[in-house]
């Protein structure tokens, strides 16, 4: 399962995680430990006693890693500087257990970037899962929906989980495609 992919890290302190697939919370204690499989966008993929969890970037201290930086947005940005920095921010957004992010598996159907002219802007997402009974998919939401929100002007963030159309591995780009080993 891990290969030379996976890293030992004994956790420095208590964390919550997420169980993957299932979406319930757990506490991870300090002493543990644990083998990271996958750290992409900030967020980490853990294994421990036969169970992945996933931990966010908020807690990466805890496994010994530095927490993202946030984004930056020059001070004169325009809508579309704002607007490619948004799917910037949702390409930092992976299915735990999927190294691709969903952007690029093609989850993301809809995505509204509103200027109020107060110089804040309102941005609107329609994404979906690869799975209609994904028990990530409260953590996806709320992980595009902070990443967005870190955006300096940004005041609203609204993301909606549809599923019509159904995802099929089509909707997927090229690139990601060729990671998933499926052309």
């Amino acid at each position: 399962m891990f290969g030379n992919q996976s890293e030992p890290v004994t956790l420095t302190r208590d964390c919550k995680a997420v169980i993957i697939p299932a979406g319930e919370e757990a506490q991870l204690r300090a002493g543990q430990l644990v083998f990271i499989t996958q750290s992409l966008g900030g967020s980490f993929t853990v294994y421990v006693d036969g169970w992945l969890y996933r931990i966010a970037g908020a807690d990466a201290d805890a496994l010994g890693k530095k927490t993202a930086e946030p984004p930056q947005l020059p001070a004169n940005a325009g809508d579309s500087e704002v607007e490619a920095l948004v799917w910037e921010q949702m390409k930092t957004c992976y299915d735990p257990e999927i190294p691709v992010n969903i952007v690029d598996l093609g989850l993301v159907y809809v995505c509204e970037v509103n200027s109020r002219g107060d110089g804040k802007r309102d941005v609107s997402v329609a994404m979906t899962l690869t799975a209609p009974g994904c028990g990530m998919g409260e953590i996806l939401v709320e992980d595009v929906r902070e990443k967005i929100s870190l955006i300096p002007t940004i005041n609203q963030v609204e993301v909606e989980l549809v599923f019509d159309p159904p995802w099929n591995q089509s909707m997927m780009s090229e690139a990601a495609q060729l990671q998933a080993g499926l052309l």
